[in-house]
């Protein structure tokens, strides 16, 4: 039977191993333990209130942040979509050295991955991965000593295997009933692991949408809280007191099938707001703040701007309100592409270039063509005008400046 007012957990079901370091249910702060409901007794009669005790959260594998963030929440699943996209959009460039190199296999490979996804499609899932996991894998296909494709494992179903001195020796990925393991030393091309800074875990990485976390059960909680409330006519909670004429309590009998009764029929966040049916005695006082008295509408608006926050896009893109940190659309947008997704391909490229530059036996570098950021155009015609009125550099120079 379910435990009297409490609300219900927003876990994921068929929940996979949490990364390393990285709980995959907090019952409250701390890890305590939730506290019972309250119940109260006073003198001349008796009074059952509903009392909440610690909060629970989610889990933080990515099973349940892909289930309860990127499935079940419009603002994660819209900031996650506008990262991965943005940063899929750009074309890559391959340099030896200062020296462009046009139709280089590097790039050509990672236009056309393999055989079941096109360029876009591999970094969009990879970008993805990043967002809810905090790690990337990818897995080289070789014919001889030839890349011919590349691959993206899925983040939970691979285990790190690490030696006794510390160091990744190999990575066991699990599919379809089996375990395949993958050198990551040794002869041969090794799959490439990307992963963002983690505090605690010297071979994972750190989720930002796990780091959102909260805010992200809180706006969650807000939405199934509102729509069962709207579901039981948006009547708010209180106390049930009992205030007999005759004086007296209520027998053990009475209070233990109150009890019962409450928890089955009114506990909960589907029953949150139902009426009750009184019998003589009782008198139902309401305690509940309503909607308004909370300010709902802000504290949910102000938990997406906090999954916005966490994730690095400017919560005016999204259309929330009450954010006026930048002046207009154009100025949040540029926000976006330099702090967000161009870091974000930046160390994406530094390392493919390394990984590459060992598949093909030269110095490589890759970078993102910058000119085809349409958000960013505002920027390269100011540098363009800058550097085109420096009368003092000549052609090359100006040609050098600009990145040509």
């Amino acid at each position: 039977m379910k435990s009297p007012f409490r609300r219900p957990r927003l876990s994921a079901a068929g929940r996979s191993v949490a990364p390393q370091g990285v709980p995959d249910r907090i019952d409250g702060p701390q890890g305590s333990a939730p506290t019972a409901p309250t119940e109260v007794k006073m003198a001349g009669g008796f009074a059952m209130m509903a009392g909440e005790g610690a909060a629970h959260w989610s889990g933080r594998s990515y099973a349940a942040l892909s289930r309860t963030g990127f499935m079940k929440n419009p603002v994660a699943y819209r900031c996650v979509r506008m990262i991965a996209e943005a940063a899929a959009a750009l074309p890559w460039l391959a340099y030896r050295r200062r020296e462009e190199i046009v139709d280089h296999p590097a790039t050509e490979l990672l236009a056309r991955p393999n055989a079941r996804q096109s360029g876009p499609d591999f970094f969009e899932t990879l970008y993805g991965h990043l967002q809810l996991s905090g790690n990337a894998y990818v897995e080289p296909l070789l014919l001889g000593n030839t890349l011919r494709e590349v691959h993206l494992l899925r983040p939970d179903r691979v285990s790190i295997v690490v030696a006794r001195d510390g160091w990744i020796t190999a990575y066991d990925y699990r599919a379809g009933g089996a375990t395949r393991r993958l050198a990551a030393e040794g002869p041969g091309l090794s799959p490439l692991h990307l992963k963002l800074f983690h505090p605690l875990d010297d071979h994972s990485g750190l989720s930002p949408l796990s780091a959102a976390g909260t805010a992200l059960d809180l706006h969650n909680a807000a939405m199934a809280w509102n729509k069962a409330l709207l579901d039981n006519s948006a009547r708010p909670s209180g106390a049930l007191v009992y205030q007999p004429k005759e004086g007296g309590n209520l027998s053990a009998d009475q209070y233990e099938r109150l009890k019962e009764e409450l928890e089955a029929g009114y506990a909960g966040a589907v029953n949150a707001g139902r009426p009750l049916l009184l019998e003589g005695g009782l008198d139902w006082k309401v305690m509940a703040l309503s909607p308004k008295d909370m300010d709902f509408v802000e504290a949910r608006n102000g938990a997406a701007r906090d999954i916005a926050l966490g994730l690095g896009v400017p919560p005016m893109l999204l259309g929330i309100p009450g954010d006026n940190t930048f002046a207009n659309y154009q100025e949040a947008n540029r926000a976006f592409y330099r702090l967000t997704v161009l870091p974000l391909v930046a160390r994406t490229a530094a390392s493919f270039s390394a990984w590459l530059s060992d598949a093909y036996g030269e110095a490589l570098r890759l970078e993102p063509d910058l000119d085809a950021v349409a958000g960013l155009a505002a920027e390269r015609e100011a540098l363009w005008a800058r550097v085109g009125a420096a009368a003092f550099l000549s052609d090359d120079e100006k040609r050098q400046a600009v990145g040509y």
